[in-house]
């Protein structure tokens, strides 16, 4: 079978829209090259080791790559989503060099691009994301594995916004919460909160395929018991109460959905929100503080911001 690999240059800001406006189009992953990979220096408390060829990498920005199956749609594909591409600059994200390149490639070329990507990493005290097809195994009693396939979702869940998501869960999920998960594209974030202990998560996305996708996930990860995706406009007819709601999406999205996060929450629970640009964190700051949130941590990693808040009493 033969693939088309479509190949977008653009900045590290975009990296998630355009992630998304690539698998709404019917891509299974995305790869992302980031030259910002090549020069940051690696926090190894986790126990990370890294190996980055220069060549893989552009001389500057992002590029993101995913592959299409070449059909007789492909063209009307391609120019869609160049166009839900050039529309992120109505939000304010800058796009850069906005570049799009096209290739042809073959099944067992496409399926060895993937995995060549993809690695177990830690990304915190407890928590070790891997791909299905590495074996890996435990160095601690207390560590919890997350398997995700690349292929059913948005990437591997190791992109600052979600390692972000992720140590905020950690840090403040507590045993038989009740946890909303806003945006839930792969379902991680869910998967995490029930390992974490989480009594029940409702993983809401807006997107069908990404229902199905995280549902496969929750599924493989063995938590279906506690974990539950949903098709949902946000918060949009949720009553709740949850202990968490935690969402890792733009922040122009977080500030559509404020008040109804504050409205599902227990007094003293916490909204824990990542995706957040730099120029975007005081905006979200100030739409907390009027919602009723006091803010008790913000985390920066890279140019990405998560704010954790918690409800007044």
């Amino acid at each position: 079978m033969k693939w088309s690999e479509i190949s977008i240059h653009t900045t590290q800001e975009a990296v998630e829209p355009v992630s998304n406006i690539l698998h709404e189009a019917g891509a299974s992953g995305v790869v992302i090259e980031d030259v910002a990979d090549l020069m940051k220096e690696r926090n190894s408390v986790f126990g990370e080791i890294y190996h980055l060829n220069p060549n893989d990498y552009p001389a500057e920005g992002v590029i993101l790559k995913a592959y299409l199956p070449v059909n007789s749609f492909l063209g009307e594909t391609v120019e869609e989503i160049k166009q839900a591409v050039n529309n992120l600059i109505t939000f304010d994200i800058d796009l850069g060099a906005n570049m799009v390149s096209i290739s042809e490639v073959n099944e067992e070329e496409w399926a060895t691009a993937w995995k060549k990507y993809y690695k177990p990493v830690k990304v915190s005290e407890k928590i070790t994301i891997t791909p299905t097809w590495e074996d890996y195994s435990p160095v601690s009693s207390d560590e919890l594995i997350i398997e995700l396939d690349p292929g059913m979702a948005f990437g591997t869940g190791t992109h600052p916004t979600t390692v972000m998501s992720l140590q905020a869960l950690e840090k403040y999920l507590k045993t038989e919460d009740k946890v909303a998960d806003v945006g839930t594209g792969s379902g991680v974030l869910s998967i995490a909160a029930a390992l974490l202990g989480a009594s029940s998560v409702d993983a809401f996305d807006l997107d069908e395929v990404a229902v199905n996708s995280a549902r496969l996930n929750i599924k493989l990860n063995k938590v279906q018991q506690t974990a539950h995706a949903k098709q949902n406009d946000l918060l949009k007819g949720v009553e709740g109460p949850y202990d968490v709601v935690v969402a890792n999406i733009l922040a122009e999205i977080i500030l559509r959905f404020t008040d109804d996060a504050a409205n599902v929450l227990k007094p003293g629970g916490y909204f824990i929100t990542s995706g957040i640009i730099q120029g975007k964190k005081q905006d979200v700051k100030d739409d907390m503080a009027r919602a009723g949130f006091t803010i008790v941590e913000v985390l920066e990693m890279e140019d990405w911001v998560a704010i954790i808040s918690r409800k007044n009493s």
